[in-house]
This record gives C-alpha cells, sequence and structure tokens, in this order.
C-alpha cells in the first residue's frame, strides 16, 4: 500500500497536502479507498463553504457503503475536484493525485502538525 510521505494523514483516513500557494488539498489515503471498493459517488462541500477539523464535510457511496468525510483541517473550501464528480472512480484509480476531493485555504496551516505523519499512519493500517 503506498503512502505519501509529503502529506499528513487523519485516523479517518484523509490526508492533506499544503500547497505551495498555501491550500491543502485534501482526499482519502488508498487504504481507505481499498477498504470502501468501488466509489460511485462523492458528496463534497461547495466552493465558499467552510470546513471544521475533524467534522463532517461530506460523503462517499461506494459500492459496499456509505461512509462520512471529515475534514483534517479548518478553512474555506475554494476548489473541488470536478472530474469526480462525473467520474467518481477516480478515487480508486488514483487516490493521491487525479482522485482528489477539494481545496482548502486553512485558517491555521498549522493544524497539519497535529495530523498523522506517513510512518504514525502506516502502524494504524497495518
Amino acid at each position: 500500500m503506498e503512502i505519501p510521505v509529503d502529506r499528513r494523514y487523519s485516523n479517518e483516513h484523509e490526508w492533506a497536502l499544503l500547497e505551495d500557494d498555501g491550500t491543502v488539498r485534501i482526499g482519502i489515503s488508498e487504504f481507505a479507498q481499498h477498504e470502501l471498493g468501488d466509489v460511485i459517488f462523492v458528496e463534497t462541500p461547495a466552493v465558499a463553504a467552510r470546513v471544521t477539523k475533524g467534522e463532517n464535510m461530506g460523503e462517499i457511496e461506494s459500492v459496499k457503503a456509505v461512509s462520512d468525510l471529515f475534514s483534517p483541517v479548518t478553512g474555506e473550501v475554494v476548489e473541488i475536484n470536478a472530474d469526480i464528480k462525473s467520474r467518481p472512480e477516480l478515487v480508486n484509480e488514483d487516490p493521491y493525485a487525479g482522485g482528489w476531493l477539494v481545496r482548502v485555504k486553512p485558517d491555521d496551516a498549522g493544524e497539519l502538525d497535529s495530523l498523522l505523519d506517513p510512518a504514525a499512519y502506516k502502524s494504524i493500517t497495518e
């Protein structure tokens, strides 16, 4: 299982990547998409919506179940991945690149420090 070292992870299996422009790109991990099975629908917050760290920010539906998505940071949604609306399978095919969910302008990028580093995340998925 791939766990990129350039991002942080939540206990709920979301990843957060700090971009050069200060925004945080958010998605679900390879582990999460594997556990879910084939993703058939993703509900994300709208652009300009506020999300709160640790709180529900949408749902992801697979052939197996519907699961909540939790925000790893607090801030304002500045972009949603429009591709996953028409092609939700991107979450399965490429969870760390093409299958990302939203980008958030964080209120405090320091919140990322409270998330799991790759080694800690690996330990909870074994």
